[in-house]
């Protein structure tokens, strides 16, 4: 059985109001940007928007999460299994995106930005574990995923607010641990 394939018409249009609303962010604080400027710049009516986002905080929510995924080459991380170098990776690409975003959107939007790059953290270390890991209980392997993004996103904060150092040396002083463990740290 194969799946139905979606008018191109209807992921055009997605794409047009998307790519309206990140120009419309550069210049414009997202608390700024009304319903109405997206269907202006998109030229496209009410109705439109609303039959591909119920509002802009999913519009938000969606351009965020294509956005992160672009920066995390998803098409990578389905193969790898988790290395230095793919840690190393992905915290580049949060590091990167939290950076493009700085003068995008307010600070009240923190916690959905923050929760997007969480969970699309989650779903990567998820199957990349599975991968790795096939004989481990399923649950385990979840809470490790949850564990990981919110370490690795806690990081990025981190690096975010104190560090002079590039994301790669950063993240580099970690790994041992992430990798064999906090017995590791201590027998080195």
């Amino acid at each position: 059985m194969t799946q139905p394939k979606t008018d191109p018409r209807v992921l055009r249009t997605r794409k047009l109001i998307m790519d309206s609303f990140i120009k419309l962010s550069e210049g414009k604080e997202f608390k700024d940007i009304t319903i109405k400027d997206i269907t202006t710049e998109a030229t496209i009516n009410r109705a439109t928007f609303y039959y591909h986002f119920e509002d802009i905080y999913d519009l938000l929510e969606k351009v965020l999460s294509e956005v992160l995924l672009v920066n995390f080459d998803y098409n990578i991380y389905q193969h790898d299994e988790l290395n230095e170098e793919v840690f190393t990776s992905i915290f580049k690409a949060i590091t990167n995106f939290q950076k493009s975003l700085s003068n995008r959107c307010h600070r009240g939007y923190e916690d959905t930005i923050a929760r997007i790059i969480r969970e699309q953290l989650e779903i990567i270390f998820y199957k990349m574990l599975l991968k790795q890991s096939a004989t481990e209980e399923v649950e385990a392997l979840k809470i490790t995923a949850v564990m990981l993004s919110w370490g690795i996103y806690g990081a990025s904060v981190e690096w975010r607010r104190n560090s002079k150092i590039p994301p790669e040396e950063f993240i580099k002083l970690v790994i041992p641990s992430i990798m064999y463990g906090i017995d590791s740290r201590s027998k080195n």
